[in-house]
């Protein structure tokens, strides 16, 4: 038996216990403020840094603000993350914060005194640790910490604070900015403004809670908005000494837009209507391959599949053409690149697709995380792609039992994922597409069984996909779930629905426009998508998947889910007009069976 952990336990205890352990001064400093930079993570990790790359910043679980840290200790490292501040000899400071997990400490060093922490066995929400320390007659720096300790998870910190006099040759934080308004509204962008503050030395401007653009004058117009959606704008004033708390907040709603997305014409400038469909760049089957070349107009998102992993959890992707081999004509790589620029030029977007069938890729560490950015990014770049599809198939996303709330999941895969895939969303900025296709069993499926371990005898797969596209759910261009290759699944009028024909698309498509109670609880209800960002994935023919069904049942799904006409026995929730489109496994496929499915999409939105 392991007893290590409960000892040092209790030898901290006792150290913390030593009365004068952390001398107080006389006197409170009227000057004091808090001194820490980035203390409630809202800019990431800047000001820290954490060992072996053991920290990220997450949306969930957050105490306050839109971002908190989470740590992972592994191996002999206890994932510390710390922060040097600037410090006035022989003062009084009160280091606080708020942190969640097993065994995390809360501390200082570099002192010149009497070095001290703070730390919590159990603590299963957010619970504040607080100490005080004077520091050394010559001492101007101290080092700030958080960590945890060996084989006990993660743990998450929140709104540190290290509160005293300014170090040598700074300055307070700011004063919070007044006077913010709002001007030049359209579809997809506004411009704010704001009273100058004293000390200020730049300003950083915040969407929803998150921190958006920085700007170095009294005004910035935001971009990247969606067309007829209310917003929550504030700004924060930045010097050398930290960032001031946010401003009252000013309440925008951007003009409508054709096509209800952004830039007037969809999501990361896609059509009013789009035709999404998967290239069989990388393999040969019966479908024979089809040059990215001659991929018709009528495509708008083309997914090249699949990039694949090195090994199921090394994180690191690959992408690797179809070889002449199996593929005769395939095209050389000048001639590739050449095609995606030409595509581009055409308006049409080329991502990369991550996955499929046989590419399972589990981001179970940190490591594999930063391997998987890494990889993904030189794909982009090799080949100047649009951005990246996600298709997570087998077990890639599966929740561990205790994972139960799809609002804050605690599963390394997914939250993995996740960080992973905002980290590539603010590396490329707003133009970045970022698509997902998800098998129903893993997103519909949830309404029953997510983290109940139900589905299929005992399958943790079940809605795995939730919490992946809750976190992201603004930063997603389209979700195009597989209607296809799947059991029957409960829509929301408590019957089950099977594939084959419309009544399967509407009754799954509606939950995704609707919402849905999560597991049978009806106080935790997924949210609905934008119908802008909601593609329905079909299968072009017969022999692409189970799931086929004929045009005219392609056409009484769209006329139900935008018209709310010849719906049959099932009743949706809204009419959505503005739904994105269709997306299909494959252009090869429909290809080979006389593009069937391009011309019943172009027969439909012109």
């Amino acid at each position: 038996m392991d007893r290590s952990r409960p000892l040092l336990a209790l030898l901290a205890a006792t150290a913390l216990a030593v009365p004068g352990l952390t001398a107080l001064s006389s006197a409170a400093h009227a000057a004091d403020a808090d001194v820490l930079q980035n203390g409630g993570f809202e800019s990431g990790l800047s000001g820290w840094t954490c060992s072996a790359s053991s920290g990220t910043t997450v949306d969930s679980p957050v105490r306050s603000g839109s971002s908190a840290l989470q740590a992972t200790p592994a191996g002999s490292d206890d994932a510390q993350c710390a922060q040097s501040v600037s410090v006035q000899p022989d003062s009084q400071y009160t280091l606080a914060g708020y942190v969640r997990g097993s065994y995390v400490y809360l501390g200082a060093s570099g002192t010149g005194t009497t070095d001290v922490s703070t730390w919590t066995q159990s603590a299963p929400d957010w619970q504040k640790l607080s100490t005080t320390f004077t520091t050394g007659p010559s001492t101007t720096e101290v080092t700030v910490y958080t960590h945890g300790w060996y084989g006990t998870g993660a743990y998450d910190a929140d709104d540190l604070s290290l509160t005293g006099p300014g170090g040598s040759g700074t300055t307070q934080p700011p004063a919070v900015p007044a006077g913010l308004t709002a001007s030049s509204v359209t579809a997809t962008s506004v411009t704010l403004s704001w009273s100058a503050v004293s000390g200020a030395t730049g300003y950083a401007v915040y969407r929803d809670g998150v921190k958006m653009q920085t700007a170095s004058g009294t005004s910035a117009t935001v971009t990247g908005l969606t067309a007829s959606t209310a917003y929550s704008f504030q700004v924060t004033a930045v010097n050398d000494a930290g960032e001031s708390a946010k401003s009252a907040a000013v309440a925008v709603t951007t003009d409508s837009g054709a096509g209800g997305g952004s830039g007037g014409g969809g999501s990361a400038g896609l059509p009013a209507h789009a035709l999404v469909g998967y290239l069989h760049a990388g393999f040969a089957n019966g479908s024979g391959y089809t040059r990215l070349a001659d991929v018709p107009d009528s495509w708008d998102v083309i997914d090249l599949a699949f990039a694949e992993p090195t090994s199921p959890t090394s994180g690191d992707v690959e992408f690797t053409r179809c070889p002449v081999t199996d593929c005769p004509n395939a095209e050389s790589d000048a001639d590739f690149k050449a095609a995606i620029k030409a595509k581009q030029a055409a308006g049409k977007k080329v991502l990369i697709s991550i996955g499929g069938q046989n590419g399972q890729v589990q981001l179970t560490t940190a490591a594999a995380r930063d391997a998987f950015v890494s990889s993904v990014s030189k794909i982009i770049d090799t080949y100047g792609l649009d951005g990246l599809d996600i298709d997570f198939e087998g077990h890639s996303l599966s929740l561990d039992t205790a994972d139960t709330d799809f609002k804050h999941p605690t599963t390394p895969v997914i939250v993995n994922l996740v960080s992973a895939l905002k980290t590539l969303k603010a590396e490329y900025g707003e133009k970045f597409v970022l698509t997902m296709a998800p098998e129903t069993f893993f997103v519909q499926n949830g309404y029953q069984y997510y983290g109940t371990g139900k589905w299929g005898g005992q399958d943790p797969r079940c809605g795995a996909y939730l919490p992946v596209i809750y976190a992201l759910r603004d930063d997603l261009t389209l979700l195009h779930v597989q209607d296809y290759n799947s059991g029957p699944i409960m829509g929301l009028d408590n019957q089950y629905h099977s594939m084959g024909g419309a009544d399967f698309h509407i009754a799954m498509t509606d939950m995704l426009l609707t919402g849905f109670p999560v597991a049978g609880d009806p106080d935790n209800v997924f949210p609905p998508l934008r119908p802008d960002q909601v593609a329905i994935g079909m299968p072009a023919s017969t022999e692409a998947g189970n799931g086929y069904v004929a045009p005219s049942e392609v056409t009484r799904t769209l006329d139900c889910l935008t018209k709310k006409i010849d719906c049959g026995s099932y009743t949706t929730h809204g009419t959505w007009p503005d739904l994105r489109g269709l997306m299909t496994w494959s252009i090869n496929w429909d290809r080979y069976s006389n593009w069937e499915f391009q011309k019943t999409f172009d027969g439909y939105f012109g």
